[in-house]
């Protein structure tokens, strides 16, 4: 069986009406295999203004905002209606992809099932944690049982993390999990993109270490460890600012816990590579990636990496090399263990510009090309064992 042969029907919670990571990846992983030659027919909620335009054709689901406070930006995908049954009947999948353990990845689920079709699902993040962030976290062991029954009906899953599969293992999500893992554009994210007048601008001076946060202004990204741990790295008087690329509901928090932190706001492209490249040291504690395209990006940029040892970054960051991983004190990174980190690089600068130059050199082995060929490989492997099956039960039937 060929690439070519492939008739992929992509469910996503999220495929572009809301950036973030990834949303941008199932949008590269469509484009390869367009380019490839498969059929792909995408499944998601949809708004009259999305970030970005969809990488193929793009079928609306039924949805509402999402239920949760200060996430209302999200869409919560309903299910199927008669439209999208019909549609999904006349395109004919011969392979089902589940982005998100949703309401309509579970319809898609039962249709894969009663179509005799192989699914895979793709896991972006860690879902089961959540809940913490929003004094919920007693739920998080319902969601890890409801998570394992979705993913144990599927076929294969792929996650983007070494860690992450591992963490999948433990929880006994499934046995058969291939590496997705993420890619970088260079073109983008490159320390060649530091711009000093941009710096200046925004009132940081060239003798400033800036320690940067890239991502959606969203509590379940760390928000309060990075808050407090700047807090700490100023009573120790480490000299430092603090520049915050990104937007979200939590910013206004976000902003009255980091006076005196430069808000950049949401950028994008060419900006986003050259804001991120003019900071000096990056700072990720989140514990809920299953990837963590920023710190990639961050390393492509040149900046030594301080994070939390969690599924993703574990994966990613080389300790003492690109950086440095922060081990986790109960449910997230440690706030002292952090500003000691985070502390060697703002007074070293030798150290910073060799795990800096590190990083960069680490972040250029992410070859999206040879990313997205692993995923259409589980594809196709997916739709010939169900095929060989099937002709089993033929043979054994007559």
């Amino acid at each position: 069986m060929q690439i070519s042969d492939l008739r992929i029907a992509l469910f996503s919670g999220n495929y572009n009406y809301t950036r973030d990571g990834a949303n941008q990846a199932l949008n590269r992983l469509v484009g390869s295999l367009l380019a490839k030659g498969a059929a792909v027919r995408v499944y998601s909620p949809t708004v009259a203004e999305p970030a970005f335009p969809p990488t193929g054709d793009l079928v609306s689901l039924p949805s509402i905002a999402m239920p949760v406070k200060g996430r209302g930006e999200y869409r919560l995908p309903l299910g199927f209606n008669a439209a999208v049954r019909r549609d999904l009947d006349k395109f004919a999948p011969n392979i089902v992809h589940l982005s998100s353990p949703d309401p309509s990845g579970h319809a898609a689920l039962r249709w894969a099932q009663d179509h005799d079709i192989p699914v895979l699902a793709s896991v972006h993040t860690r879902f089961e944690t959540y809940p913490r962030y929003y004094k919920m976290a007693f739920l998080e062991p319902l969601i890890v049982r409801m998570l394992r029954r979705f993913y144990n009906r599927c076929d294969a899953l792929v996650a983007p993390s070494q860690s992450m599969i591992d963490e999948l293992l433990a929880m006994e999500m499934h046995d058969d999990i291939g590496l997705w893992t993420r890619g970088v554009d260079r073109t983008i994210f490159s320390s060649a993109r530091r711009d000093p007048e941009w710096r200046r601008s925004i009132g940081l001076a060239d003798d400033d270490v800036a320690i940067v946060f890239l991502g959606r202004l969203v509590m379940e990204k760390g928000l309060d460890v990075f808050a407090e741990t700047i807090i700490h790295l100023r009573r120790k008087q480490v000299p430092h600012k603090v520049l915050v690329i990104g937007d979200g509901p939590a910013r206004e928090w976000f902003e009255k816990n980091l006076p005196g932190g430069i808000f950049a706001g949401f950028k994008t492209g060419e900006a986003l590579g050259a804001a991120l490249a003019s900071g000096d040291v990056f700072f990720n504690p989140s514990v809920t990636e299953a990837f963590g395209n920023v710190t990639l990006e961050a390393m492509a940029c040149g900046l030594p990496v301080v994070a939390a040892g969690a599924t993703g970054s574990a994966s990613i960051v080389r300790e003492g090399v690109t950086g440095k991983l922060v081990p986790l004190a109960g449910l997230s990174a440690d706030v002292a263990g952090c500003a000691d980190a985070l502390a060697s690089y703002c007074t070293d600068r030798a150290l910073r510009a060799a795990h800096g130059a590190a990083g960069e050199t680490r972040a250029c082995e992410y070859s999206w090309e040879a990313i997205n060929q692993v995923v259409a490989d589980t594809y196709v492997r997916l739709v010939e064992d169900r095929r060989a099956l099937q002709e089993r039960e033929r043979r054994d039937a007559a």
